[in-house]
């Protein structure tokens, strides 16, 4: 019985992101980057394990909430056994419909969800209604770290958390969220965190010795990196 509804669960959201690769013109492909002669791209998703942490997460949380509304339900139905017979429709909606709507938005976030690498740069595609990009290049990258929380590592899964040039906390003062860190980029619910992160070190190395003398001349005096990420930029769309 189980098998059978997952397999229908499978099929119906294939259905749905069938339409919306259609309709909303999401990507199936993962993103690119350029390239020099000859070299290729690591294109990666996040791993099965991801999926499962996502699912769990969900379950949690709905579970918490229905238990919350089954429990108003009861005691408004115990009180006044006529109201409670017609919230039963208004009920079972509420528990349906965030089921479903969960479910889908788990599968759409996890296949819309792209890591590319290249020798000089890595690219990030997440969302699920609005697909966003971000490209990090390796000379900004100050910080490069791995996290892993218990239930992330039941899952064996990690975070490789990317801090570039100008990154900071984010937080106010007394502990206040201040505004989202717009220089820090998340590789999450990867299998294989902590060699991901020596590839990106490894590269980031690398970029710093080679710097730009093979490609420019050398960059006038108080010329930061950000410039110099711009200039290859530039160098890439001539290509």
């Amino acid at each position: 019985m189980t098998h059978n509804v997952e397999r229908a669960a499978t099929w119906m959201y294939r259905g749905v992101w069938g339409i919306l690769t259609r309709w909303f013109r999401v990507p199936e492909a993962p993103p690119s980057l350029p390239t020099l002669p000859g070299e290729v791209l690591q294109s990666f998703r996040p791993a099965d394990g991801f999926l499962g942490y996502l699912k769990l997460k969900f379950w949690v949380v709905f579970s918490l909430n229905a238990a919350l509304i089954i429990v108003i339900w009861v005691a408004v139905t115990a009180a006044r056994p006529w109201i409670g017979a017609w919230l039963t429709p208004l009920l079972i909606v509420l528990l349906l419909v965030p089921l479903v709507l969960g479910y889908l938005a788990i599968h759409l976030r996890f296949d819309s969800t792209w890591y590319v690498l290249s020798q000089r740069s890595l690219r990030i595609r997440s969302g699920i209604w609005t697909i966003s990009e971000a490209t990090i290049t390796f000379e900004n990258i100050q910080n490069v770290t791995v996290e892993s929380g218990p239930v992330e590592r039941f899952f064996n899964i990690g975070n490789v958390i990317v801090d570039t040039a100008g990154g900071g906390s984010g937080g106010g003062q007394h502990g206040s969220k201040g505004p989202p860190n717009l220089h820090r980029g998340a590789l999450a619910g990867v299998s294989n965190a902590n060699e991901i992160r020596h590839v990106i070190l490894s590269r980031l190395s690398h970029s710093k010795v080679s710097g730009l003398g093979d490609e420019f001349p050398l960059p006038p005096t108080g010329w930061r990196g950000e410039h110099l990420a711009v200039l290859r930029e530039i160098r890439d769309a001539l290509r």
